[in-house]
């Protein structure tokens, strides 16, 4: 009689600091296939808990990744875009699985992350070029301002696309030195935990990028008052969560901003990557230096 086994499911956990921590609550949810509903696996059902330890983890990290050099961060994106790459079929299975699109479609949506992920890698020693200035003043000194990274930033992951929207958020997050706290997709969390995989197994340093996965509603909202969270980038589309995330930043003044996209289309367009965006996460600083000396 043959011998007969049960398939391993794989238990997709937190990202946190560089590590794969299961989530201190104990809590899971579960993935199911979107054409059968059958059981995929189950994830972590991240709690206030893990937010705080996310949130710290980030802080760490923050002072090594603002001081790395921007042509350094520029390579460290780049591997991560080759890491993704290497993982390209997996991403493309999880899409086609949890979302019910054809395999072209996800193909598609595979390559075109890691294609905004090189985009991105490319302005982390450009963007301060571009949106430098000299300014002129009314008295015998140079005067510059140029930008420089915020901090901590929050960000929420829309629910379509599942993997290109979160690449977008945290790509044009980091660049510039930040370090960031990531909400995932809600509907589509797989693919955000591989792509933390992908991650690990890149250059970039552990804190840089943290993954939570679970409720939405329930951790944006914690987010948002946390004091040592210094910004927030909300790409989830939900005008509820917004008007939550706007009420918690108060707290402490921290700057909130909409990059949603009103379709998956429009992800995928250039509008989805315009460099603006990368200054909604930046503090602008002047320098004042005599002439001459």
């Amino acid at each position: 009689m043959p011998r007969q086994r049960l398939n391993v499911l794989k238990t997709y956990k937190l990202y946190i600091g560089g590590k794969f921590p299961r989530t201190e609550s104990g809590r899971t949810m579960t993935a199911t296939d979107f054409s059968t509903g059958e059981h995929l696996a189950h994830f972590s059902h991240a709690s206030r808990k893990d937010l705080r330890d996310a949130v710290v983890a980030a802080r760490s990290a923050f002072t090594g990744w603002r001081g790395t050099t921007p042509y350094l961060r520029s390579q460290i994106l780049y591997r991560a875009a080759e890491m993704i790459e290497s993982r390209a079929a997996a991403f493309s299975a999880e899409l086609v699985d949890l979302t019910g699109a054809k395999k072209a479609e996800a193909d598609a949506e595979v390559a075109l992350s890691i294609d905004r992920l090189v985009h991105f890698a490319g302005w982390c020693d450009k963007y301060g070029q571009v949106f430098s200035s000299v300014n002129p003043v009314a008295s015998s000194h140079f005067n510059f301002t140029t930008p420089e990274p915020t901090g901590v930033v929050g960000l929420l992951a829309p629910d379509e696309p599942g993997l290109l929207g979160l690449v977008t958020l945290i790509g044009q997050t980091i660049l510039s030195g930040n370090t960031v706290v990531a909400i995932a997709s809600e509907t589509i969390p797989l693919p955000a935990i591989t792509l933390a995989e992908a991650l690990a197994t890149s250059d970039l340093p552990g804190g840089v990028v943290n993954l939570l996965t679970g409720k939405r509603d329930e951790l944006a909202p914690w987010l948002a008052s946390h004091m040592d969270v210094n910004a927030i980038v909300d790409g989830s589309g939900d005008r509820h969560i917004h008007t939550e995330l706007r009420a918690g930043a108060a707290k402490n003044l921290k700057r909130v901003s909409d990059h949603s996209c009103r379709s998956a289309d429009e992800w995928m367009s250039e509008k989805a990557c315009d460099p603006y965006r990368i200054l909604d996460t930046v503090e602008w600083k002047t320098a004042w230096h005599p002439i001459g000396v």
